[in-house]
């Protein structure tokens, strides 16, 4: 496995915001909007979540292929990339999970 699969994928989701969208999945997902990429991102979850039901093991990495190449879309549409991400993860590594929740909790929240 290539550590970095995830920048090449980012720098060719870039590359395909120039694309013609007759030739391209991702350049036709840019030019229906935002929405369309959301959309895609439900069903991918969906699926995903199917699969984990499943325990199908092939499946599930299938659907997380998937689930994670449409959020990979979504984020560049949002001028981000992965290394943001990747940068909010390692931010929280050394965190507990309860204490990040905890810290979210506004008064109104029960």
């Amino acid at each position: 496995m290539t550590d970095n699969v995830l920048k090449r994928l980012a720098d060719t989701l870039e590359a395909r915001k120039t694309a013609d969208p007759a030739t391209s999945y991702v350049a036709s997902l840019y030019a229906q909007g935002l929405d369309a990429t959301l959309k895609k991102i439900g069903e991918e979850a969906t699926e995903l979540i199917i699969a984990a039901t499943s325990g199908e093991k092939a499946a599930i990495i299938h659907e997380t292929a998937d689930l994670w190449f449409h959020t990979l879309v979504m984020l560049a549409q949002s001028g981000l990339g992965p290394e943001a991400i990747l940068m909010e993860l390692e931010r929280r590594f050394d965190q507990s999970g309860l204490e990040e929740k905890a810290k979210r909790k506004t008064p109104q929240q029960f």
